[in-house]
């Protein structure tokens, strides 16, 4: 088992920046890609994000390519999503998740998941 926890989130204006960290415990952090995804009210869960067990190979949606970044500490187990422009429609509760295979982009692809933490962007 795996242990996610996702922190960081909040209300920001449109234009504004959060960090996301998600710290993992349990069984090897570093043996996991890890995944972010976000839902908006009404909407179905989404790909965000996602990293390498390493480190060295990252992955974006289209929807946030250029405005955030994902990053990795093995040896502090924790993942982060620096979120940069934000916009109103990135606004949604942020999960965090650990995949056995990196390049899985889909919710049912992924092996654990934190119980999200919700951001905010108002305009």
């Amino acid at each position: 088992q795996v242990q996610l926890v996702e922190s960081g989130g909040g209300l920001v204006q449109a234009g504004g920046s959060l960090r996301l960290s998600c710290a993992a415990s349990g069984r090897s952090f570093s043996n996991y890609a890890m995944v972010w995804f976000r839902q908006a009210p009404g909407a179905e869960r989404e790909f965000v994000s996602a990293i390498s067990w390493s480190g060295g190979s990252t992955k974006y949606a289209d929807s946030v390519k250029g405005r955030f970044t994902i990053s990795r500490d093995n040896a502090k187990n924790t993942v982060y999503l620096q979120m940069g422009s934000l916009k109103p429609e990135d606004t949604g509760v942020y999960y965090c998740a650990a995949s056995g295979v990196f390049g899985v982009d889909y919710p049912g692809g992924m092996d654990f998941w934190g119980k999200g933490t919700l951001v905010t962007v108002s305009s």
